[in-house]
């Protein structure tokens, strides 16, 4: 590349509240396999001291025969693999989150994908420049077994405005 020819600049971000489209299903990329380190550094990082998380003699003994992943490790890696395809950089803030399950185990080993359907949105009565909008996840393992669900309301920024020529 020349010296004196700057090059384009393009900056991975997520989609403004404009660029979302209500009732489409977003694919995450890539799918994320899960360590015997993440679920022992996520468990004890956040104090859960669950045996079923960390004691491989305890959890044989459960109907599982094993230990499992912790299930906010799955949660929030259901939420992360969202991320740089719909709110890098232009969210505001997460709002809360509703109907959370977790219909099956994730176990060392599997591998996690993630999608994202948009069930609501709105613009903000209150703040402008910002709107809501609804979020219904979905995680499945390498079988394609759901592992996890949750729907998520957010906080989003709207495109910026365009400069105005003088």
């Amino acid at each position: 590349m020349s010296d004196d020819i700057a090059p384009t600049r393009i900056e991975q971000r997520g989609l403004y509240f404009d660029e979302i489209v209500e009732g489409a299903l977003y694919v995450h990329a890539p799918g994320r396999t899960v360590t015997e380190a993440d679920n022992v550094l996520f468990t004890t990082l956040t104090m859960n001291t669950q045996s079923l998380h960390l004691d491989a003699a305890w959890a044989a003994d459960t109907e599982f025969g094993e230990r499992l992943v912790n299930s906010m490790f799955t949660l929030s890696t259901m939420v992360g693999l969202s991320v740089a395809q719909l709110t890098q950089g232009t969210i505001v803030a997460n709002l809360g989150f509703g109907q959370v399950a977790f219909p099956a185990p994730v176990r060392v080993g599997d591998t996690l994908y993630a999608e994202t359907l948009i069930t609501r949105k709105r613009l903000s009565s209150s703040r402008p420049g910002q709107g809501i909008v609804e979020f219904a996840h979905a995680m499945r393992n390498q079988r394609g077994e759901v592992v996890a669900t949750a729907t998520r309301m957010t906080l989003m920024r709207c495109l910026p405005a365009a400069p105005r020529r003088a």
